[in-house]
């Protein structure tokens, strides 16, 4: 008998879930996942590797896919309405992406690697049937998230993160 086919495709998640716990950052991502979770999360979700100066996010797009760092830093900056560049970078163990996933707007900076980096994607589709067949997970998710991006608008410098 085959194997179901989410396990042929299932990708190594660990980096991502030791990156996560080890993360000292103040707007580090904090979520309770067993192992066994983490597993079922690979499967929603998908790694990429970003070369230096590759672009993540357009500032004004409008897709909400939620970008978790596994390694690497990426920089956050946007032109405001005098033309000044805001900046903020982000490390390992955090997310990106969370500001339009939650509200729905277009993305209010960009983003891109300021060195090799590892991301995994996570769609809002994807998220939906996450939700749906793993609501503890996705909750879980969801509360880390919104801790995430309470930390970033308290802390003013990294308010511009909340893409």
């Amino acid at each position: 008998m085959n194997a179901p086919l989410t396990t042929a495709l299932r990708f190594d998640i660990q980096g991502l879930a030791s990156a996560i716990s080890q993360s000292h950052a103040s707007d580090a991502m904090r979520c309770q996942f067993t192992p066994q979770q983490w597993e079922i999360l690979a499967d929603y979700m998908q790694p990429f590797a970003l070369q230096q100066g590759q672009v993540l996010i357009e500032q004004g797009s409008t897709d909400q896919t939620l970008y978790f760092i596994e390694s690497g830093t990426l920089s956050v900056h946007y032109e405001d309405d005098k033309g000044r560049i805001r900046l903020a970078l982000v490390a390992a163990g955090t997310v990106l992406g969370e500001g339009a996933f939650f509200s729905r707007m277009p993305r209010n900076a960009t983003v891109q690697a300021s060195n090799t980096s590892k991301v995994w994607c996570l769609t809002a589709l994807r998220f939906k049937e996450l939700a749906s067949r793993h609501s503890p997970i996705a909750l879980e998710l969801s509360l880390a998230m919104g801790g995430v991006l309470a930390k970033r608008l308290y802390n003013r410098p990294k308010r511009v993160a909340v893409t």
